[in-house]
């Protein structure tokens, strides 16, 4: 018995135990922060969403996220900001055996709200400007890397082209981003 007892005690002690990860159902709180159309200092987009996994690690994904980019316009900056709420699904195309790093690649629909100079219609000098705050409709196209870093928290690293015709200031926004996801369930 007590020899029994041992050899269990050394198998568990050798044997590496593997979580069980983007199970069917599981779902997933994550926040972002990233940039822009570039590295400038003066955009900055943030978002948060809950992602629900389905069969095969893919995933459905409803979120919301905040966009800033601050145009240049003689020597004052003007606003504009993007309101949005985002429904998608991201499909994984790469995964290694032990279940931490995974490769995906989404599809979104968006609709929201652009607000062009916090709804001032004129300049400092007198200048007014012509496009107008109004709803915007439109999608997205992520790739997203994720990893591991513990069993319940990811790192996600993500690339992502919006894709908006309502805007009246600019109608595609690339975004480079970084972020967490905190496993719920």
């Amino acid at each position: 018995m007590k020899r029994i007892f041992f050899v269990i005690t050394i198998m568990m002690l050798t044997v590496s135990v593997q979580a069980q990860r983007r199970l069917h159902g599981q779902q997933g709180l994550q926040a972002t922060i990233g940039r822009v159309d570039g590295f400038s200092k003066t955009s900055l987009n943030a978002g948060a969403a809950l992602s629900r996994f389905t069969r095969n690690s893919h995933q459905w994904m409803f979120g919301a996220e905040y966009l800033r980019k601050k145009l240049l316009y003689e020597h004052q900056y003007v606003p504009v900001e993007q309101f949005t709420g985002e429904a998608g699904y991201y499909r994984t195309f790469l995964s290694d055996r032990r279940k931490t790093f995974f490769c995906s690649v989404g599809l979104s629909g968006m609709a929201g709200y652009e607000l062009i100079n916090r709804d001032k219609p004129l300049l400092y000098d007198g200048s007014t400007i012509m496009s107008e705050s109004k709803f915007l409709f439109g999608g997205a196209f992520s790739f997203e890397i994720e990893t591991y870093i513990v069993d319940r928290i990811v790192l996600i690293t993500g690339f992502r082209q919006r894709i908006l015709p309502a805007s009246t200031v600019n109608k595609f926004h690339n975004q480079l981003s970084l972020g967490l996801k905190f496993i719920i369930n």
